[in-house]
């Protein structure tokens, strides 16, 4: 395994949204360093920055105050084409509704993110690979709406790894699975995790998924709590 070294900073990081004339805070002074092959989980309730804090993470949005680096790439300076290629290079997502384009078969929907960023000439191999490893192989020429739950998500965590990224970030990867599905899910992240060195970033409302991190926090009216590991790395 490579030497790890920081790959998501957060330094002070506040987000503000515009209800009418009120200005909500949805993120107060996020501190944060994560490093290559974390796992890293994060609890809240609904409406408790969340979702912000990943979108922040993902390069999908921007601080309003503090810093982010995400694998040495300052996000305030970079212009949305900057964005935009760093998040084909760097960073996969998993959601929570899987978001597997209903026209395409198993293998294509793996494909997408190669052929987006310009590399189809070591899909098969890439693909191949994945497949394999979350266990659907033999699923390859099958369409999402043939698939169960957990066979989709499965797909999903395919999809976001098929670039080799550094970071996947995933959003309620388990809230729409069964226990037993949610479980196989968790294991199949934390294992890339180790097999790849790629940090991966959790969100859920599920006490036991929290469990599977190796570092823990909750997020609260946009305020970060460490639970298990410093939040400053």
């Amino acid at each position: 395994m490579p030497t790890a070294h920081p790959i998501i900073t957060l330094d002070n990081v506040s987000r503000f949204y515009q209800a009418g004339s009120v200005r909500v805070t949805a993120l107060s002074g996020i501190d944060m360093q994560l490093i290559q092959g974390d796992f890293v989980t994060i609890m809240g309730p609904s409406g408790g920055g969340k979702t912000t804090l990943l979108n922040l993470m993902g390069g999908l949005d921007r601080p309003d105050e503090g810093d982010i680096h995400i694998n040495g790439h300052h996000v305030s300076e970079m212009n949305d084409r900057q964005l935009t290629e760093l998040r084909r290079k760097e960073i996969g997502f998993v959601f929570q509704f899987f978001n597997l384009l209903p026209t395409l078969t198993v293998w294509e929907n793996v494909e997408l993110p190669l052929l987006l960023s310009g590399a189809p000439g070591r899909a098969r191999k890439s693909i191949e690979t994945l497949l394999d490893y979350v266990g659907l192989l033999s699923r390859r020429d099958s369409f999402p709406a043939e698939m169960s739950g957990g066979e989709m998500q499965r797909v999903a965590i395919a999809r976001a790894l098929v670039h080799q990224p550094s970071i996947v970030l995933a959003d309620e990867p388990t809230g729409n699975l069964d226990s037993e599905n949610g479980h196989k899910i968790l294991d199949i992240l934390k294992k890339a995790s180790d097999d790849f060195a790629t940090t991966v970033v959790v969100v859920t409302h599920n006490p036991t998924a929290a469990e599977y991190g190796n570092r823990h926090f909750r997020i609260q009216d946009g305020r970060l709590q460490t639970v298990n590991g410093d939040a400053d790395g």
